[in-house]
C-alpha cells in the first residue's frame, strides 16, 4: 500500500498541474455594435436608459455579448441612423483594438420608414411607385454612402472582424395574412429588400466584410408567414417599432445567423 501511495503522489500531481495548464476558453476582444434600429434591437422591449437610440437587452448584439463575454462591448446602434450618422457619432467606437464590428445601415437613407408609410396610406401604383425611387436610390446613391462608412471602419480597425448585417423580407406571399397591404404591395417592399441587399452585400465584399443575409435568416417567420412572426406589422402602441425585428426575431433569426458566422 505504501508504494501505491507513493506512486500516486506525482500522478495527482502531474494531474493537477495538467489541470492548471489548461485555460479556461479566452474572452472575445473588443466588440462594437454599430448601427441603425435593427442592430440597436428596436421592436424588442427593455431599452433601459437608451432613450430614443431604444437599444435592446433582447437585441442580437446584447445577446452576443453576453454569451461571449468579450473583453469590451460598446453598444452604440440607434434606431433612425442613417450612414451620416455612424461617420458622426459612431464609428469613433471602434478603436485600433477592436476585434470584431457589427453593422446594419442603409435602410434608412433608402427611405424605408417613407416607404412603409407610403404603401399603408396610398394605392398600389403609389407603393409600386415609391419603392422603384428607393430601389434606385439603393443602386445608385447608396454605394457611395456604404463605401464611406466601411472604409472609416477599416482604417480605424484594419484588423477587426466586419459583419455586415442585412434586413429581412417584410412578406410571405399569399401568406395567410387576410387583412392589410395587397399582394401587390408586399411584392413591391420585398423586392426593395432584394436590391438592398444586393448592393450591401456587393460592398460588403468588395471591402473583405462578411455579409449576414437576413433574408434567409428570417425566411419562414415573416409577416404572413407562418406564426410566429418574428417582425411586427403596424404597431399603434409604438409606430416607431412597426416592421421591426420582435424580441424573438432577434433572439432567432438574427443571433444564431450571427452566431454561425462568428463560431
Amino acid at each position: 500500500m505504501r508504494v501505491f501511495r507513493l506512486l500516486m503522489i506525482p500522478l495527482l500531481a502531474l494531474v493537477g498541474v495538467l489541470a492548471f495548464a489548461v485555460p479556461a476558453q479566452a474572452a472575445a476582444g473588443k466588440y462594437v455594435a454599430l448601427g441603425d434600429s435593427y442592430s440597436s434591437g428596436t421592436g424588442a422591449g427593455s431599452y433601459g436608459s437608451s432613450g430614443a437610440c431604444k437599444r435592446s437587452a433582447n437585441s442580437y448584439p446584447q445577446r452576443w455579448a453576453n454569451a461571449m463575454a468579450p473583453s469590451a462591448f460598446t453598444f452604440a446602434a440607434c434606431s433612425g441612423a442613417r450612414t451620416g450618422d455612424i461617420l458622426n457619432a459612431q464609428v469613433n467606437s471602434v478603436t485600433a483594438d477592436t476585434a470584431l464590428v457589427t453593422i446594419s445601415i442603409g435602410g434608412n437613407d433608402a427611405g424605408f420608414a417613407d416607404v412603409m408609410i407610403t404603401c399603408n396610406t396610398s394605392s398600389d401604383s403609389t407603393c409600386v411607385s415609391r419603392n422603384n425611387t428607393a430601389q434606385n436610390y439603393a443602386r445608385n446613391t447608396l454605394p457611395g454612402q456604404l463605401d464611406t462608412v466601411y472604409r472609416a471602419i477599416d482604417a480605424r480597425a484594419p484588423s477587426a472582424r466586419v459583419i455586415v448585417v442585412g434586413y429581412p423580407r417584410m412578406y410571405r406571399l399569399g401568406g395567410g395574412c387576410v387583412l392589410g397591404l395587397s399582394d401587390t404591395k408586399r411584392a413591391a417592399i420585398n423586392a426593395s429588400a432584394d436590391v438592398l441587399a444586393q448592393v450591401t452585400a456587393a460592398r460588403a465584399a468588395a471591402f473583405g466584410f462578411d455579409f449576414l443575409d437576413a433574408r434567409n435568416a428570417f425566411s419562414g417567420h415573416e409577416i404572413c408567414a407562418t406564426r410566429p412572426y418574428w417582425l411586427h406589422s403596424i404597431n399603434l402602441g409604438a409606430v416607431d417599432e412597426s416592421y421591426h425585428p420582435t424580441a424573438t426575431g432577434q433572439g432567432s433569426g438574427y443571433y444564431p445567423a450571427l452566431r454561425a458566422i462568428t463560431g
